[in-house]
């Protein structure tokens, strides 16, 4: 099992995520907004789509039931970039910088995540600082969740805990890559507390390195993810200029637009997100893999994509 010293790549990362936002030193002022307007666009991927990462199953645990999603090689795909059709960009964190005040949150109800199939999901999230987050495993496998802050300043752990198994599941479940089944077991939820000066969330598995989940601190109620067609939508913004931004864990450059909100009108924007080209991850997927590992034709065998055959392309 891997532990907090032993990521590299979580300090590299905290280099890109500080270009998020810096520590808001006043407080959001909730307000009735009567006469706000509505800001609403897509955001699109301009190039070819990143390598995925890659990881190989046979020096993980639970190969088999989590080799149900895999490229039938016994390889697990993690793709940090969701891109569908004409490039729209999925998962995307839109928001406006700097906004002192405007409309009320929405009631509060903890940011959920789910372990389901060996993946955390959603894999992009929003939640607040000082409120919940509730992690929940659906899998017949054990996860283990190593939680952390982090930003240009780098990170620090928050809470490592494991994730317990439900209770319905027998014992040869998390053994089989033929069981389908998803029973929800005990609920953990923890406490949010960031430091000064560190805006993003992030959790992964202890267990299974391809287990990601990452969020943005929201200050503000003016934050969306972007859908299945990359639209986003921001709604009851009072009348005047702003900046807004997008926010994703694996783009680098800054993105941003100034828009003007008029009262009770809506304004549209259009994000155009040049693909980062080059390696992006220590454990970047290749073509051609090289293979450290023994892998024989019975073990790999064993490892069959039953729920989805991944493509590396």
């Amino acid at each position: 099992m891997r532990r907090a010293g032993q990521f590299t790549w979580l300090p590299v990362l905290g280099l890109w995520l500080g270009i998020v936002v810096a520590a808001p030193l006043w407080a959001y002022e909730e307000i009735a907004v009567s006469d706000g307007g509505s800001l609403v666009g897509t955001v699109v991927l301009d190039g070819k789509v990143p390598n995925p990462k890659g990881y190989n199953l046979t020096t993980l645990p639970d190969a088999i039931y989590c080799g149900r999603l895999s490229d039938g090689q016994g390889w697990r795909l993690l793709q940090p970039f969701n891109v569908g059709d004409g490039g729209a960009f999925r998962e995307v964190v839109v928001y406006l910088e700097s906004v002192h005040r405007g409309k009320p949150f929405s009631p509060f109800s903890p940011s959920r995540v789910e372990a389901r199939d060996c993946r955390f999901l959603p894999f992009a999230n929003l939640v607040r600082d000082q409120h919940d987050v509730l992690v929940v495993n659906t899998d017949p496998a054990m996860h283990d969740i190593q939680a952390y802050e982090t930003s240009h300043l780098g990170p620090r752990v928050l809470f490592n805990v494991p994730l317990p198994i439900s209770p319905k599941y027998p014992h040869e479940a998390g053994l089989s890559a033929h069981f389908h089944k998803h029973f929800e077991g005990a609920p953990v939820t923890a406490t949010v507390k960031m430091t000064k000066g560190r805006h993003v969330f992030t959790m992964q598995c202890g267990f299974h390195a391809y287990m990601e989940s990452w969020a943005i601190i929201q200050d503000h109620p003016y934050y969306a993810i972007t859908d299945t067609h990359g639209h986003f939508e921001l709604t009851d913004i009072p009348p005047g200029t702003y900046t807004v931004k997008i926010w994703h864990p694996y783009v680098r450059e800054e993105i941003e637009r100034t828009v003007t909100i008029e009262p009770k009108k809506e304004a549209t924007v259009d994000l155009r997100v040049i693909a980062p080209t080059g390696r992006l991850y220590a454990n970047q997927m290749v073509e051609n893999p090289y293979i450290r590992y023994t892998i024989t034709e019975d073990v790999q065998s064993q490892i069959v994509p039953t729920l989805e055959k991944q493509r590396y392309r």
